[in-house]
């Protein structure tokens, strides 16, 4: 405790006497006692701060008041403490000696005792240097020999001056100092005295004015040092020390050597501000890459710490790492759930979480939308916008089911699922995937089939159990590079081909439901034989819807347009018009927007007008200028695919007889999202709120502990369930009404009979499975009602997650904006597996 007392106090020593030192210390003694005295040993630092301020006070009060004798007074601190002083030979040089740079009786005996002295300094040459004025060659001592032999350069004598000049102000001030209890009077008191109170902003800025005066001085007196450097340099080139030899060609010669140190020494400076400025920039660039690191550092942390938090489940015989199934049904529209053919998919919907329908992406055809459900992109952004579009960029069309464009990597933009999980380290089994054969970004599926639109569906089954059945971590017999894959995602046709050939309502298709329920339905009792049930996650998902068609439901595009101004015709039943010369553009827009007998079945678009903004469908020059998209139902097609009156003279009907890519809103398109598992904790019939596509990705990321790639999605698990299915406030899954045909021309257009002769009524739904008995994996609900307090509970935190959404949109959409930019608006890498569809997609 006495150490920190002394600390406190050092400020007062150096303009203290000895006689009050000495009284400080036994006033401090005093003033320890009372503190302990007073406070005890339970001192706060708050306390501790007071004590200090009262021995302060009170020290100075006692020492300034203390009658000492004025021969101690005038003694110095620093001259107590031998400040400033040297010994030599073992003998303290007092304070009235004279300083060793004037007595010139002194000799260093070695070189360090001169640190200051410059190497050309006289004071350093030896004695039998030849020089016209050296001690050597003199005989007598005289006054020149004292001064050449005491010299001493610029920058010593600035030293002794400012040394001395210290001195004498340090006396003045001991000598000002004066009467009993200024101390005292200074601390606990306002000066009257005319003196200004420097506050402590402007004694920091006195400090940063000296500093900068010190550097200056000291750049003054380096110079003057280096110019007599160089000056003795030439004189002893020339002859000796102030020689007055030499002719004029030596004095010409001599200026051309001042010059090229002067030169020299310019070139020096510049160098050194140029190294200045390097370090810098160089230092700012270090942290740049630093931070750089640090947050490229920072997300792999991330990742690292979500594999290192996933625990190893396990089903009796094997670990398994988080594992997802994503399966895809193709054209399988939400109410087909409706018709009494699926029970096992109800039955997984009474055991998981879904919505009650999910939302497409626009244009709703199967290659956009399949590559939105595994990037979470929109088609404007991933760069697939359609079945078959034209590149302005390659001047070359993409058609996907010509494999020999298709699968050309130039076509596919972002990152999609597979690749996500392969760059983590996640082994991937990718059967019949449109896109997945296509080698984007580099990176390849650790397992892939091609697509076979002929396959069994039984087979599908075998394929999937078959990735399941590969050993796992720790299981042994299969090397690192065969592992069990954590990622299988499954492709499933049938329904969308039977839906285009015989229509969303024709008997064919309720079998075709009813054969891949089944599929279904085998898959999961492989599961539960493996006890897998609780172990993996099975999303079930589908593209789109399907709508039917008819012949009175059709548009001849020759009626419209002049198809001879057209270069290019983009997507089916829509249409994307790329006029031949552009500047006609406005013109076809306006004949579009003209009335006519059919326009109330279509709308018009300028893509960089008025295309909806919900659509997002605009940012990609893949994407035409021009749009015609017909009415759910409509078709729009030209007199060499379909002759529209023709057709109706002669009674053919119109192939196919289903359609889809319609807007994506429309209830006729809307898909299904179907979750169970370890990654969906939730009470089983949980109902989350409707949302789009793009937000599979993140989901099923999330469910493999992997760290998504920038995206438009913005769901992530866990999923916030709104209620359940069976609650009373939870509106059924309506069943949409078919397109109503055309009442154009005369009003007497009838129904197409084909088309009446398939339409069924919804079917209620019949019971459940047998092969699949319980709820797997989940607990019972609960009964609880919902109170008020628990009810704005919920309603804050929607607001929450609200506010969340839309930030990440904000940020996502930023992402993705430089990403379009910097892969120059769709031309980003990747190939193609065309596949997924033999007829209309």
């Amino acid at each position: 405790m006495g150490a920190f007392h002394v600390f406190a106090m050092q400020p007062l020593l150096p303009v203290m006497s000895l006689a009050r030192i000495g009284l400080f210390f036994v006033f401090n003694g005093i003033a320890t006692v009372c503190e302990v005295a007073i406070w005890g040993h339970r001192k706060s630092w708050l306390r501790m701060g007071m004590a200090w301020l009262f021995e302060i006070a009170l020290a100075t009060w006692v020492v300034e008041t203390t009658s000492i004798p004025r021969g101690l007074t005038q003694i110095p601190w620093k001259d107590i403490l031998f400040i400033n002083h040297k010994c030599e030979d073992g003998v303290l040089l007092n304070s009235q000696a004279k300083p060793p740079l004037f007595r010139s009786n002194m000799r260093p005996s070695k070189r360090e005792d001169h640190p200051r002295a410059p190497l050309l300094s006289p004071s350093t040459h030896k004695d039998d240097a030849s020089s016209l004025r050296s001690v050597s060659n003199q005989d007598s001592d005289s006054e020149d020999d004292e001064v050449i032999h005491g010299a001493r350069t610029s920058l010593e004598i600035a030293e002794h001056d400012r040394t001395v000049l210290e001195e004498e102000d340090e006396r003045e001030k001991l000598l000002a100092s004066g009467g009993a209890g200024d101390g005292f009077r200074r601390i606990f008191s306002i000066s009257n005295s005319s003196k200004v109170v420097v506050g402590k902003r402007e004694r920091r800025k006195q400090k940063r004015e000296k500093r900068k005066a010190m550097k200056r001085q000291k750049r003054r007196d380096k110079g003057i040092s280096r110019g007599e450097e160089q000056e003795f340099m030439i004189e002893m080139e020339e002859g000796g020390l102030g020689s007055d030899t030499g002719s004029e060609s030596s004095e010409q010669l001599s200026d051309i050597d001042r010059q090229k140190l002067r030169n020299l020494d310019v070139r020096e400076s510049r160098s050194s501000r140029r190294c200045k400025y390097a370090l810098v920039h160089v230092t700012a660039i270090t942290v740049f890459l630093i931070f750089l690191l640090g947050a490229y550092q920072v997300s792999r942390n991330r990742l690292q710490r979500g594999h290192g938090s996933m625990k190893l489940l396990n089903n009796g015989t094997s670990n398994f790492r988080p594992t997802t199934i994503l399966i895809s049904l193709d054209g399988f529209r939400a109410d087909f759930l409706n018709r009494g053919l699926t029970p096992t998919l109800n039955l997984l919907i009474a055991q998981g979480i879904s919505p009650r329908y999910m939302t497409p992406s626009f244009p709703s055809v199967t290659f956009p939308n399949h590559y939105t459900l595994v990037t979470g992109l929109y088609p404007e952004s991933h760069g697939i916008v359609g079945n078959s579009f034209w590149d302005p960029d390659f001047q070359q069309e993409f058609y996907y089911v010509d494999r020999s464009v298709s699968m050309l990597p130039k076509w596919w933009g972002g990152e999609p699922l597979w690749a996500t999980a392969e760059n983590a380290g996640v082994k991937t089994a990718i059967h019949m995937w449109p896109g997945s054969e296509a080698h984007i970004g580099g990176v390849e599926p650790t397992f892939v089939d091609s697509y076979d639109g002929s396959e069994l569906l039984s087979r599908k089954v075998d394929r999937i159990l078959g990735f399941i059945d590969i050993p796992g971590p720790g299981d042994g017999g299969t090397s690192v590079g065969d592992e069990r894959p954590q990622f299988i995602a499954v492709y499933v046709p049938v329904v969308d081909s039977d839906g285009h050939k015989y229509g969303p309502n024709s008997t064919e298709i309720q079998t075709t439901i009813s054969d891949v329920d089944q599929m279904l339905n085998d898959l999961f009792s492989g599961l539960q034989a493996r006890n897998l049930t609780d172990v993996v996650n099975v999303v079930v998902v589908s593209d789109h819807g399907m709508a039917t068609t008819s012949t009175d439901r059709l548009i001849q595009l020759e009626d419209l347009i002049d198809i001879d101004q057209i270069e290019h015709t983009d997507g089916w039943p829509l249409y994307g018009l790329r006029p031949k010369d552009p500047n006609q553009l406005p013109a076809l827009y306006d004949k579009l927007k003209e009335p006519s007998p059919m326009s109330e079945h279509f709308e018009v678009y300028l893509r960089d007008r008025d295309m909806p903004e919900r659509y997002h469908f605009s940012k990609n020059k893949r994407i035409a200028p021009l749009w015609i998209v017909p009415e759910t139902g409509w078709a729009i097609v030209t007199k060499k695919e379909f002759d529209i009156k023709e057709a109706k003279a002669t009674g053919r009907e119109y192939d196919p007889k289903g359609l889809h890519g319609y807007d994506h809103e429309h209830p006729l398109m809307r898909a299904i999202f179907i979750a169970r598992g370890p990654a969906f904790p939730h009470k089983p019939n949980s109902r989350v709120d409707v949302f789009q596509n793009i937000e599979v990705y993140n989901i099923v990321c999330d469910s493999l502990f992997i760290t998504p790639r920038p995206n438009n999605g913005t769901l992530r698990l866990p999923l916030k369930p709104i209620g359940l299915h069976s609650d009373p406030d939870s509106l059924p899954l309506e069943t949409p009404p078919d397109p109503f045909p055309s009442t154009g021309g005369d009003g007497n257009d009838q129904e197409d009979p084909a088309s009446a002769s398939t339409q069924l009524q919804p079917i209620e739904t019949t019971s459940l499975p047998t092969e699949i008995s319980k709820p797997i994996g989940v607990d019972n609900p609960s009964d609880d009602i919902p109170t008020p307090a628990a009810e704005d509970e919920k309603n804050q935190m929607d607001e929450i997650e609200k506010e969340e959404n839309r930030l990440k949109k904000i940020w996502n959409y930023i992402i993705v904006t430089l990403t379009d930019f910097f892969n120059n608006e769709g031309k980003t890498g990747g190939d193609v597996k065309a596949g997924g569809e033999s007829g209309p997609g």
